[in-house]
C-alpha cells in the first residue's frame, strides 16, 4: 500500500501488534505508573488517591487507544480520549506543576511501551518499513496526547487568570464602597494574594491610555473599568522610592491620581481625583502624553478649593496646618 502525507502512520502497522500487546497491557500499565517517580521526580509520590487514579486511567486510555489504532485511519484520539488528556493538563495548573513534567511522563511511557513491544513481538522479523511505521506512531501518537494536555493546561490558565482578574475587579469596587463590616475584603484579598494596606490611592485613567496599565502596575495595584475611566487602586507608603513606582506605571496615561486615604475611605480619594479632573486639573492639551506625569490631586488643592470642594479644603487644611502639629493645642490654637 502506497503511503500519502494525508495517511497516518498506524494505518501501516500490522494487526498483530495490538493482537498480541491487549494481553500484556495491564503489565505495561504497572511499568509506566512503578517507572514515572523515578523517571521524572516532580511525581515522587505514592500513585494513590485521586492523583493516582487519574494517571492510571490517563496511561490504560492511550494503552487501550493507541492498540485500537494499527491498520486503521482513525484520529489518535476520540473526544473521550481528548477530554481525559486536557483533564491532565488543567490537573497540572491545579497542582502548581509545570506542564513539561507531564510531557515528560508521556515520553517515558512511550519509552516503556516500545520496550514491550520489542520483548513480544520478534521485531526482527518485520520489514523495515513496519518498524518505521512503529516508531513514527509512538511518535505521532505521544505529540497527540501531548497538545490535547498543553490545550487543558492553557485553557485552565486562561480561565484562571480570568477568574482572577474579575475577583481583583470585584474587591477594588468593594474597597470603593467601603466595606469593612464583616471581613469580605479582607477575605477576598487574601483570596486573590493581594495584600491589603492600610492606606491607599486611588487614580483615573483614560480609557484611550490604558494598553498595558495592568503589566505596568504590578500585582500590587488593582484597576477596572469604570465608564470612560479605569480606576486604579495602589497601595500607598509616604515613600519617595514607592511613589516612582505609581508614576512610573501611570506615566504617558493622563492619570489623575487622588490624595491617600485609609482603605476604608478610598471612596473620598476617588471622587477628589474626579473632581481634579471635572474642574481641569489633568495635563494640558499641548503636552504629547506619552511624556506626561500623573496629576497627583495633593498638589493642586487649593484649585479645588476654589470650586468649594469641602474634601479638598479639609486636606488643605491639615497640609497648612501640619507644621503645628509638634505644638500643644493651646499654642496652636492661638497661632
Amino acid at each position: 500500500m502506497a503511503q500519502t502525507t494525508s495517511d497516518p502512520p498506524w494505518l501501516f502497522l500490522p494487526a498483530e501488534v495490538s493482537s498480541v500487546l491487549r494481553p500484556v497491557v495491564s503489565d505495561i500499565v504497572e511499568a509506566i505508573i512503578d517507572g514515572i517517580p523515578r523517571d521524572v521526580p516532580v511525581y515522587a509520590m505514592p500513585m494513590e488517591g485521586r492523583f493516582g487514579q487519574g494517571v492510571r486511567q490517563g496511561v490504560t486510555v492511550a494503552l487501550n487507544r493507541f492498540l485500537d489504532l494499527p491498520g486503521t485511519r482513525l484520529p489518535a484520539l476520540s473526544e473521550d480520549g481528548k477530554w481525559v488528556y486536557e483533564s491532565l493538563g488543567r490537573g497540572e495548573v491545579r497542582s502548581g506543576r509545570s506542564l513539561e513534567s507531564l510531557l515528560a511522563a508521556y515520553r517515558y511511557g512511550a519509552r516503556v511501551t516500545f520496550r514491550a513491544i520489542s520483548r513480544t513481538i520478534d521485531v526482527s522479523q518485520l520489514p523495515p518499513e513496519t518498524l518505521l511505521a512503529l516508531g513514527e506512531s509512538l511518535f505521532a501518537y505521544i505529540d497527540e496526547l501531548s497538545a490535547a494536555s498543553a490545550q487543558g493546561y492553557a485553557q485552565e490558565q486562561s480561565e484562571r487568570a480570568g477568574e482572577q482578574l474579575r475577583l481583583r475587579g470585584e474587591l477594588l469596587e468593594m474597597i470603593l464602597r467601603g466595606d469593612s463590616s464583616d471581613g469580605g475584603v479582607a477575605r477576598l484579598a487574601a483570596a486573590v494574594g493581594w495584600t491589603l494596606p492600610e492606606v491607599v490611592v486611588v487614580a483615573l485613567v483614560p480609557f484611550p491610555h490604558v494598553d498595558g496599565l495592568r503589566a505596568a502596575l504590578g500585582p500590587d495595584g488593582l484597576a477596572a473599568e469604570r465608564g470612560t475611566d479605569v480606576v486604579v487602586v495602589f497601595p500607598f507608603v509616604s515613600r519617595k522610592p514607592r511613589r516612582r513606582d505609581l508614576e512610573r506605571a501611570l506615566r504617558g496615561r493622563r492619570a489623575i491620581v487622588g490624595p491617600a486615604r485609609p482603605w476604608q475611605q478610598a471612596s473620598e480619594s476617588l471622587h477628589l481625583a474626579a473632581s481634579a479632573g471635572a474642574h481641569g486639573v489633568a495635563p494640558g492639551p499641548d503636552q504629547p502624553h506619552r511624556d506626561s506625569a500623573p496629576v497627583w490631586v495633593e498638589d493642586h488643592l487649593a484649585q479645588l478649593v476654589v470650586h468649594a470642594e469641602p474634601l479638598a479644603t479639609q486636606d488643605l487644611a491639615r497640609t497648612r496646618l501640619a507644621p503645628l502639629d509638634g505644638l500643644r493645642p493651646a499654642v496652636r490654637e492661638r497661632l
